[in-house]
């Protein structure tokens, strides 16, 4: 296309590639059910304490374990904003509001097992739990104001719904499986690293969905779909952001390897750009061109904040070592 396309031509010049998509996913996915990766019994066994509603005392995690379980969840129970945002950029019509009613059922059944196997295992306090729940949702999240809040302008926000919405949940849902799948290891208990295993497969073959399709709107559209990463990108913020405690949990599971800037950037970010050979293309113009270099400072300078962090934090690590 010579001129910048709408986001309608986008919806419809990709309607294709999203129907092939969703039958891979289909094809691909399997449906699993919450109530299998709950330990029941240990429910009925906590029945005999009445009234009283949570001892650490009772809790099989460590510290660590439970800062990201309560991060993850309340991630997961944002569901009604993201399927909002994703509902508004595409559409309601064929594969598009297919993929958003499957995507969003499958999204729904991770709060549902992870709520359910910490409320039966007294793994977190449930009270805190659900005031969390209550504020972080009332809040909610979305991906363009994270953006317009760092600092993003807003002409560069003015139309960019579909590719930016894309763009984001490309890397989002990469970042939640890593999350999902270091929390597991952390927890040292195979019922919760079973389930949170079977959750990050359900996030990976999303990332993929979504991957693809961006894949075929760089193919379609080039320079929007460079800008729409970049400006992403460089705004970047996980959905948790804004939650109770959220700056307090992420530096903890950033510091213990649940999700930190090395991981980020080697594990999410550069695979992705990978896949997507943005540094190997020959189709931007001389506008897409000056946006690839753009993020690619950006890169460098990733690069430079994470080894920035990973000095700190070992540093840190060093001091506690020696306190015991």
């Amino acid at each position: 296309m010579t001129r910048p396309a709408t986001q309608l031509e986008l919806l419809i010049e990709l309607e294709p590639v999203a129907a092939q998509n969703l039958d891979r996913h289909l094809s691909m996915t399997k449906d699993w059910h919450p109530h299998d990766y709950v330990p029941w019994d240990e429910g009925r066994n906590f029945a005999a304490l009445g009234g009283q509603d949570w001892d650490p005392a009772q809790s099989r995690l460590g510290e660590l374990a439970r800062v990201a379980m309560i991060t993850n969840l309340l991630t997961e129970d944002n569901l009604p904003s993201y399927h909002r945002e994703i509902a508004e950029n595409f559409s309601q019509d064929g594969a598009w509001g297919t993929w958003v009613g499957r995507w969003t059922a499958e999204e729904n059944r991770h709060g549902i097992v992870m709520r359910d196997y910490l409320v039966v295992t007294r793994g977190v306090d449930p009270v805190a739990l659900e005031q969390a729940r209550m504020a972080h949702m009332t809040a909610g999240f979305s991906s363009m104001s994270i953006a317009r809040d760092k600092g993003a302008d807003a002409e560069s926000l003015t139309g960019r719904g579909f590719l930016h919405s894309i763009a984001y949940v490309t890397f989002q849902e990469l970042a939640t499986r890593v999350s999902h799948r270091n929390t597991g290891k952390v927890c040292h208990d195979p019922i919760a690293d079973r389930m949170l295993q079977r959750i990050a497969a359900d996030e990976n073959l999303h990332m993929i969905f979504y991957r693809n399709l961006c894949d075929a709107a760089l193919d379609l559209a080039p320079d929007q779909a460079i800008e729409a990463i970049t400006l992403m990108l460089k705004n970047f913020q996980m959905p948790g952001a804004g939650m109770p405690n959220w700056r307090r949990n992420a530096v903890l599971m950033a510091k213990h390897g649940i999700y930190d800037p090395r991981q980020h950037l080697e594990e999410v970010v550069l695979p992705v750009l990978r896949a997507w050979k943005i540094f190997e293309r020959n189709d931007f113009s001389s506008h897409g061109d000056r946006i690839r270099n753009e993020l690619g400072e950006y890169l460098d300078k990733l690069r430079i904040d994470t080894a920035r962090f990973e000095e700190q934090r070992d540093r840190a690590l060093a001091r506690a070592a020696r306190r015991g």
